[in-house]
């Protein structure tokens, strides 16, 4: 039986602008902002507007509107935050790692040599957040 959207979730919170977020880009599909327990600095996540628990449940066409979008974040994460790659990650119900229930995909910058941090390690300090963000805008908008 397939699982109902909630619309308590965090995600869905953010959206309707119940919870603040470091905003890094908005527009009518998604947005994006920094993860407030980030694996690594600049960790950025994507949230489609639409409604939809997963990657399972999606509608396709939200899919193509956000593949681009993904990779021109990707590309300034990359830049802004001098990372040597960078790792794309979804996680699709709580068996698959997903613990927020609401279709969102995770830009994270790497390093060479560097492990990622622990998800959900603790919450980051809002002015490295505010200053991650700050970069990842000047990177979208050079």
């Amino acid at each position: 039986m397939k699982a109902a959207y909630e619309n308590d979730n965090i995600f869905a919170k953010i959206l309707r602008g119940d919870i603040p977020c470091h905003k890094v880009y908005e527009d009518d599909d998604a947005i994006a902002f920094m993860d407030v327990m980030p694996q690594s600095e600049g960790h950025v996540l994507v949230v489609p507007k639409a409604a939809s628990r997963n990657l399972l449940d999606a509608d396709p066409g939200i899919l193509a509107t956000i593949a681009p979008l993904l990779q021109k974040l990707a590309i300034a994460a990359k830049s802004a935050f001098g990372a040597d790659g960078i790792s794309l990650m979804q996680f699709n119900e709580g068996a698959g790692g997903q613990t927020v229930f609401h279709l969102h995909f995770h830009i994270i910058p790497r390093y060479d040599g560097v492990p990622l941090q622990a998800h959900g390690r603790g919450m980051e300090d809002p002015d490295v957040l505010s200053a991650n963000a700050e970069k990842l805008r000047a990177a979208l908008a050079a």
